[in-house]
């Protein structure tokens, strides 16, 4: 399997951090924080990696290279000056997640969350006659309304909601009909939804968007604590 982390956004309200540094190299105690997903993919066994480049790409792959120090093979997937958003990006990407095999799964992760959630454990998730698997997360206080009901194991465009963690396990197929170009994902995934076709889970470990600098210097306070703890 492989995996797909998503890279290629300005980062708006990471300002003015992200005026000369793309928000995945952002560190967190010394470490920028894509390093935290290529490493937590690796763990899971995930060689293969390909990582959407927009907003000073050429930093990322200048920080990270081929991913041979970190143990991985990392792609890249340049979507020029302007990001295709979520759904345009994945699926420019999709030659290089499938690796040709066309059928394939892969696992797509946000560069800009921080999260303990066991990669590995979502690989074995995708039903044979699922689309998708979604991870959730109870709503965190920037976006109380959540995205996704879920009913047992599947999801559902009903009842209480929960918000997406960025984290899915997907199949092509999950894109069929799709045309080359800028698109956002969630219109296709409530799609999948409404046809049963995708599962979840609810998970209540540690999870956080790092979304603005506040939050950042936060979380670096913390793990850079944790990191100390462990010395």
């Amino acid at each position: 399997m492989r995996a797909m982390i998503l890279a290629a956004g300005r980062g708006e309200r990471m300002r003015p951090l992200t005026d000369h540094t793309p928000k995945p190299l952002l560190p967190i105690a010394g470490k920028p924080l894509i390093q935290y997903h290529i490493e937590a993919l690796a763990k899971a066994g995930v060689s293969d990696i390909v990582i959407n480049l927009a907003w000073l790409g050429a930093r990322i792959v200048a920080a990270l290279g081929n991913g041979s120090q970190l143990g991985v093979r990392l792609h890249y997937s340049d979507e020029g000056d302007a990001a295709l958003e979520t759904g345009g990006g994945v699926f420019k990407a999709l030659p290089l997640l499938t690796g040709g095999s066309g059928a394939e799964p892969f696992i797509v992760v946000s560069g800009d969350i921080w999260t303990e959630y066991p990669l590995a454990d979502s690989v074995n998730k995708l039903a044979p006659h699922d689309v998708a698997h979604f991870v959730l997360v109870p709503n965190p206080d920037f976006h109380t309304k959540g995205d996704f009901g879920l009913a047992g194991a599947r999801l559902v465009d009903s009842g209480e909601r929960y918000t997406y963690a960025n984290i899915g396990v997907f199949r092509p197929e999950f894109f069929a009909g799709c045309q080359p170009g800028r698109f956002p994902l969630a219109p296709l995934m409530f799609d999948w939804i409404r046809k049963d076709r995708v599962s979840g889970e609810l998970y209540r470990g540690v999870w956080h968007n790092v979304g603005t600098p506040e939050q950042l210097r936060r979380l670096d306070q913390e793990a850079s604590a944790q990191r100390r703890s462990r010395l």
